[in-house]
């Protein structure tokens, strides 16, 4: 198979208004099958509610369409950097395309990138 043309699914971070997302996409031509995420350490957000590591989103998705996302909220930055909540996040992503192919994806954020970035809230 051209090496192109497969599934290449990674797990990105999205600082939106000071908002921290952490986002599971295919960025790959072709569909991604049985995604799972595994973090290196559990990722509690949502002001300390919530482990957001831990959410069926990340233990498996049976089918990632090309150039789809999925998207959660982990956490408004004020408050992951108050509750210092480490900054590192590296997750191993794992993944197979329709001939049973498996794939593996290494990736590693640092967030304390965005301790520091200006963003204005709006009221609605």
């Amino acid at each position: 198979m051209d090496e192109a043309a497969r599934p290449d699914v990674i797990l990105d971070v999205v600082f939106e208004e000071g908002l921290l997302y952490l986002a599971l996409r295919n960025i790959g031509s072709r569909p991604a099958l049985r995604v799972e995420t595994e973090f290196r350490r559990a990722l509690v957000g949502l002001g300390g509610t919530k482990e957001v590591s831990a959410l069926p989103l990340f233990r498996r998705v049976d089918f990632l369409a090309p150039g789809r996302e999925i998207r959660t909220l982990l956490d408004s930055a004020p408050s992951w950097f108050r509750r210092r909540q480490a900054t590192k996040i590296a997750a191993r992503l794992t993944y197979a395309d329709a001939e049973g192919e498996r794939y593996e994806t290494d990736v590693r954020h640092d967030l304390a990138v965005y301790r520091e970035v200006a963003y204005v809230t709006r009221k609605e």
